[in-house]
């Protein structure tokens, strides 16, 4: 951030009295501008005993294959979202059930959350970021073409609560991998 969207002013890092973190502050307005992760929501949304997946026709991870899910519009409530992102990524309808998976992203500023859903019918179809859908049983999964670490630690507890015949909440870090060298 370079300004202050408040007054137009020039910003610059500093820690506000009574914070612990720099923060952007306005040199004119002394406006403090917060900057929070943002929240990315979706759904497993199943038929029978398959998974509806979503190959992606955008970037990031061009071509590999997701859950619906995509970053919580200001007005909406997580679950909400969830449907909404669903029926855009893969024009599926769904009847949102519990949440499932609660992941922090650090190193993107996310946090990730999905929700347990039944599909309501399989009136189905891409929409404008998805190069194709299709329904995946856990032995058809493309576990080398999922494109993020989320969805992959989502499913695997999915599929692995599924067979235990209970279903719980999954809560965790998914942390930047260390580089080599």
């Amino acid at each position: 951030m370079k300004f202050c969207p408040d007054c137009g002013h020039t910003v610059s890092l500093s820690i506000p009295p009574g914070d612990n973190r720099e923060r952007f502050v306005c040199s004119r307005c002394h406006a403090v501008h917060y900057q929070n992760p943002r929240n990315v929501v979706g759904t497993i949304p199943t038929w029978d005993d398959k998974v509806l997946l979503c190959r992606r026709a955008i970037e990031p991870r061009y071509g590999y294959w997701t859950l619906p899910a995509g970053f919580m519009e200001l007005g909406e409530t997580t679950a909400e979202a969830a449907r909404r992102e669903t029926l855009e990524e893969a024009g599926a309808r769904v009847e949102i059930q519990t949440l499932f998976s609660l992941l922090n992203v650090p190193h993107v500023h996310q946090v990730h959350l999905f929700y347990l859903a039944r599909l309501l019918d399989t009136d189905i179809a891409a929409g404008e970021e998805s190069l194709e859908i299709r329904f995946f049983s856990e032995t058809e999964i493309p576990w080398h073409d999922i494109a993020f670490p989320t969805v992959s630690q989502t499913l695997r507890c999915f599929f692995a609560d599924r067979a235990a015949g209970v279903y719980g909440l999954h809560t965790g870090d998914i942390l930047r991998p260390l580089r080599e060298g």
